[in-house]
Parts: structure tokens; C-alpha cells; sequence
């Protein structure tokens, strides 16, 4: 398991190599895409009790990073 962050890890065989939440088998991509579709985080955190309301900064800044190298690339 490889740690993007202290919250954001990757592994290869969990979620496809998708970057989870702290080795849950939540997605940084799934996070977003609640909160897209209009759930608040206080929504998420209740249908979802692993995740915790620090994990959120480190979804935002994981997006932000891998938003920037797309466009570098």
C-alpha cells in the first residue's frame, strides 16, 4: 500500500488501484461524486461512518493535485 497522504492511500488490488480513503474502500472518486451529486458532507459522513470530517480536506487536495497534472500532461 502506497500513502498519497496520510488519509489517501493506493492499493493495487482494492478498488482497482483507485485512491481510498485511509485504506477504506471508499474512493477519493466516490467522495466527489456525492458531493456532485448534491450530498452535503454531513450527509456523507452519516450514510458513511468510516469516513471522518478530516478526510475531506485530503479528497480536495488529492483533486486539486491530480487536476494539475492532467494538465500537464
Amino acid at each position: 500500500m502506497s500513502a498519497v497522504s496520510s488519509r489517501i492511500t493506493i492499493e493495487p488490488g482494492k478498488r482497482g488501484g483507485k485512491p481510498c480513503i485511509r485504506g477504506l474502500r471508499i474512493t477519493v472518486w466516490d467522495v466527489l461524486g456525492w458531493l456532485g451529486a448534491g450530498m452535503t458532507e454531513e450527509q456523507i459522513l452519516e450514510e458513511h461512518p468510516d469516513i471522518e470530517k478530516a478526510d475531506f480536506p485530503a479528497v480536495y487536495h488529492f483533486a486539486a493535485e491530480a487536476g494539475r497534472k492532467a494538465n500537464l500532461g
